[in-house]
């Protein structure tokens, strides 16, 4: 697969990705996506038949912390920092 990467190839794949690439940018990534492809190849050649999946490469589970109602700021803390308010309420623009 990698072999048939040349600068038209990946301006294709710019385009298709709405890329707007300067021709020095596609030579300069066509060969890097050459040696990526490449490796990929080297990789699909590895024997993986009786290797189990990894999900995740750390043991450690994630630690959560306690979900705690809190009041931490009243109201009028909050919206001393709006650019703009009416009342209790941030005004926001109008998004239709």
């Amino acid at each position: 697969m990698s072999n048939n990467i040349d600068e038209n190839m990946v301006a294709r794949i710019a385009k298709l990705s709405r890329l707007e690439l300067s021709k020095e940018k596609i030579a300069e990534y066509t060969p890097q996506l050459v040696n990526i492809l490449a490796y990929m190849d080297t990789l699909s050649v590895v024997d993986t038949e009786n290797v189990e999946p990894l999900y995740s490469p750390v043991d450690e589970s994630t630690f959560l912390r306690e979900d705690i109602v809190a009041k931490d700021y009243s109201r009028e803390e909050i919206l001393s920092n709006a650019p703009e308010k009416e009342g209790e309420f941030f005004v926001v623009p109008r998004i239709v």
